[in-house]
């Protein structure tokens, strides 16, 4: 290298290669551990999840590169927090364990920066316990059988005795929620919490009250 161009990159500290490539590449294998078990206990039925789970792996090897840049020095330690401090995220983090990832990485990413292996490699069986412990989990089959039911009956007619048959076949329980006058006092409008006896139950109910006398209009929501 020629020697104006090493005397313009004079380090305080030195930082040999070897050690350099080494901590990197333990940061992205670390990285890359982190991320997998974001993915391993973030739950189903979320787009973001591959975005964050690559962010995750590069925000281990970039923490530990700024660590490495830091060193010992507290004044580029704040300068580096001023100018870290200028970028704005514009993107809404929805699940709070998200940001407890980002933590997550930033913490490893810091510990394999400044040398501190042992503190990453005990810390991550912990952190790893406690994302499956409090892992999200699937909704019960019970849950995704409750609905919403809005049922307008004519005036004259009995909404109790109208709706008897077809709930007893359909259903496992419903509540009345509401009910009040519609199209002038010609019609009752009434709103029950239901559950399902099974998944195939809300087209066979619908079709049944639709078939009875009186029932003018009905409409199953997911609660």
């Amino acid at each position: 290298m020629p020697e104006w161009l090493r005397d313009s990159f004079q380090q305080d500290v030195d930082v040999r290669l070897p050690v350099l490539a080494v901590r990197l590449a333990v940061g992205l294998a670390l990285g890359c551990v982190v991320a997998g078990l974001y993915r391993l206990t973030h739950g189903k039925g979320r787009g973001e999840g591959n975005g964050l789970t690559a962010t995750l792996v590069m925000l281990t090897v970039l923490i530990g590169m700024v660590t490495l840049v830091i060193g010992n020095s507290v004044a580029r330690a704040f300068s580096l927090v001023g100018a870290l401090a200028i970028v704005r995220f514009r993107t809404v983090v929805e699940d709070t364990r998200d940001t407890a990832f980002v933590i997550f990485a930033v913490a490893v990413g810091m510990a394999v920066g400044a040398g501190f292996l042992t503190v990453a490699l005990v810390g991550i069986p912990f952190a790893a316990a406690a994302a499956f412990l409090f892992r999200p989990r699937e909704a019960a089959p019970s849950q995704a059988l409750d609905f919403t039911l809005a049922l307008r009956v004519g005036a004259g007619h009995d909404p109790e005795a109208l709706v008897r048959e077809p709930f007893g076949k359909h259903l496992a329980r419903w509540r009345l929620l509401a009910t009040g006058t519609a199209r002038q006092g010609a019609a009752l409008d009434l709103t029950y919490a239901v559950r399902l006896r099974g998944p195939d139950a809300a087209l066979a109910l619908i079709a049944e009250l639709n078939r009875t006398e009186g029932v003018q209009a009905a409409e199953l929501r997911q609660a």
